[in-house]
């Protein structure tokens, strides 16, 4: 069986997660592996919940949300932007490389790029392999 990465979307009600709802309206598909939460705000994901999420068992972590200056909240994705600022020390602290984590924006209207960024994130996730940081046997996410 070949390894299907697993993926942690924390998805901004406003903007990315319309867009995921959207890709499922038109029937776009995108890689199963992918498993979002929805969040009111990007700003509202902590850096321990990224951590969290590889801990029990991710493979890779996207906090997807509005454009900058298309905030719903004004500025959330800019103080998004600066919290996460910190995960690149927090992840080289864990052993896991920071291409497993990414920010992306994206709008409601994007359905399009949602898919493309989900599918290339799972594309780079397979050619790294499962995260070092999975627990053994961590089966179900």
């Amino acid at each position: 069986m070949a390894f299907e990465p697993k993926i942690l979307a924390f998805a901004c009600n406003w903007c990315a997660y319309a867009a995921a709802d959207l890709a499922g309206i038109v029937r776009m598909s995108y890689p199963p592996g992918v498993r979002i939460i929805r969040v009111m705000c990007t700003g509202m994901v902590h850096p321990g919940l990224v951590q969290e999420a590889f801990q029990r068992g991710a493979d890779g972590v996207m906090v997807l949300g509005c454009h900058p200056g298309e905030c719903h909240y004004v500025d959330g994705n800019v103080k998004a932007e600066a919290r996460l600022a910190v995960l690149n020390e927090m992840m080289d602290a864990m052993g896991i490389e920071e291409e497993r984590f990414r920010l992306v924006w994206c709008s409601a209207a994007e359905a399009d790029r949602f898919v493309a960024v989900v599918t290339d994130m799972t594309e780079a996730l397979r050619a790294l392999g499962p995260s070092p940081a999975r627990p053994a046997g961590a089966g179900a996410f």
